[in-house]
């Protein structure tokens, strides 16, 4: 999705894009808000588009929407916090 919107800027437009992405969470990090953080922290939106959930282990997967160096801003935090990231694949079916 190539959007266009106003940027923080006086007047500047910014690409708007979308990622999808695969975390996957290990046990310690499982009960911290870190998809809240996302939101609240980045200028991004965050949109779960499937989740799996225990006590050993959390797979999410999550669209992410904004500037594109915001993404991978997020991306790195995410990281640092030892969440892996990997993107996720889209199949011809899907579109």
């Amino acid at each position: 999705m190539d959007r266009l919107t106003a940027g923080p800027g006086a007047g500047i437009i910014a690409p708007m894009e979308s990622s999808r992405l695969w975390l996957t969470f290990p046990a310690v990090l499982i009960t911290r808000p870190i998809i809240y953080g996302l939101g609240k922290d980045f200028a991004l939106v965050t949109n779960i588009r499937q989740a799996s959930v225990t006590t050993d282990l959390g797979i999410v997967s999550l669209e992410l929407t904004g500037e594109r160096a915001e993404i991978k801003r997020a991306v790195a935090w995410l990281e640092e916090l030892g969440v892996k990231v990997e993107p996720v694949e889209i199949n011809t079916i899907e579109g």
